[in-house]
């Protein structure tokens, strides 16, 4: 008895935003793309230029809205916006699992700690401020009521 061919996954990269979870899914020349995405996991497949084809199945760390996602195909891959559920909330994985599969791995050329920002505008605002403290007044302009009207 012969066995089904399993699917090979596709190479597959992530990275976390504030309100958006990025997914870019590795596949040159792909076709029949499919991708199935629900509150709480994404099922994709595709062939390659070989005809091979490729599946991948995630379940997400936390719920997200799939309405609100959507995905953009190029000739190098496929990407997925998917929006969160709950926004400004960080994501330490993709997966709701915490096993990393071979075939996902962290898009550090995209990776950003954005979790912080708002602790480093602040810190730069009261450095600001302090700036301005520092700076010694202008003088006030002279008044201007004794020019006359006419030119």
């Amino acid at each position: 008895m012969a066995r089904p061919a399993v699917a090979a996954a596709a190479k597959t990269v992530w990275y976390d935003r504030p309100r958006y979870v990025f997914v870019e899914f590795c596949v040159e020349d792909s076709r029949d793309v499919r991708v199935q995405l629900d509150d709480y996991r994404l099922s994709f497949s595709c062939k390659n230029a070989d005809g091979l084809e490729l599946r991948n199945e995630i379940e997400f760390y936390a719920r997200v809205n799939s309405k609100d996602s959507q995905n953009k195909r190029s000739g190098r891959s496929i990407t997925l916006f998917v929006r969160k559920w709950k926004e400004k909330v960080a994501w330490p994985r993709l997966t709701k699992e915490d096993f990393k599969p071979a075939w996902l791995s962290v898009d550090f050329d995209n990776w950003r700690d954005w979790e912080g920002d708002e602790e480093v505008e602040a810190a730069m605002a009261e450095q600001y401020a302090e700036l301005m403290q520092k700076v010694t007044p202008k003088v006030v302009p002279p008044a201007m009521d004794d020019l006359d009207d006419d030119i």
